[in-house]
């Protein structure tokens, strides 16, 4: 799949840490690459980083943006000449961070979706700590330590997660297949559905792990109460003993 000039490689591969790419762009702050392995801030997920190699030596990748005609990678250092092709490395201890991270938020809504009837009001996948909000009247916070718990005890288990691309039409079908269904653009006529075994279902465009043994523990930092029906929940991953 494409956005604008852009391909977004990270859709078919989340474990993709090098691509080579011809630069389409030059802009003052940075390129845009005719493919790209970077996911883009958006989603609630923060930008992958990393760095350029290119004829002038090696440029940061500082942030991904999406932009009208396609994904500006914003450098610090040098910039490329428009044709050339350069070779991009992701910093992959912390997009592996950040995938464990999505996992384990889609997993968690999924749990206090089915257990308490929440839907997700918000959220903020970061490589340290992440949170969501709950559409929650009352903050229990000894269910929300409950339903972890159960999330963890799930994503020991070791479920697959696996990715396909469904149809627009045929995909919202699906019951509970998105909790942003009414804000996603009528022209994405074929929608990336995240299938995590038995656990959840949901339309997304953003990288997972393969795999829920590879997310590690969840493990619950902080409350705050965002308003009368908007619950917030502060977590961290640590590794499984």
């Amino acid at each position: 799949m494409r956005h604008g000039r852009t391909e977004l490689l990270y859709l078919d591969d989340s474990y993709l840490r090098e691509f080579e790419a011809e630069v389409v762009d030059v802009r003052e702050n940075g390129v845009i690459l005719g493919a790209t392995a970077f996911h883009p801030t958006g989603g609630g997920l923060v930008s992958d980083t990393g760095s350029i190699v290119h004829s002038k030596g090696v440029s940061k990748v500082v942030e991904a943006r999406f932009v009208e005609d396609g994904v500006l990678h914003v450098v610090e250092g040098d910039l490329p000449e428009v044709g050339e092709v350069v070779r991009g490395t992701l910093d992959w201890e912390r997009r592996y961070r950040i995938m464990r991270m999505h996992t384990a938020l889609h997993a968690l809504s999924a749990v206090v979706s089915k257990e308490a009837g929440a839907l997700v009001t918000g959220n903020q996948v970061k490589p340290d700590v992440s949170r969501v909000d709950f559409s929650l009247e009352a903050l229990d916070r000894d269910l929300i330590r409950r339903l972890v718990e159960r999330t963890n005890s799930l994503l020991a288990e070791g479920r697959p997660v696996r990715i396909a691309w469904m149809p627009r039409d045929e995909a919202l079908k699906i019951p509970g297949i998105t909790k942003l269904a009414d804000r996603l653009p009528p022209e994405i006529e074929v929608w990336r559905v995240v299938e995590i075994e038995g656990i959840d279902l949901q339309a997304d465009g953003g990288p997972h792990v393969r795999n829920t043994a590879e997310v590690g523990k969840i493990e619950v930092v902080g409350f705050e109460s965002k308003g009368r029906r908007n619950k917030r929940v502060y977590f961290t991953l640590s590794e499984r003993e």
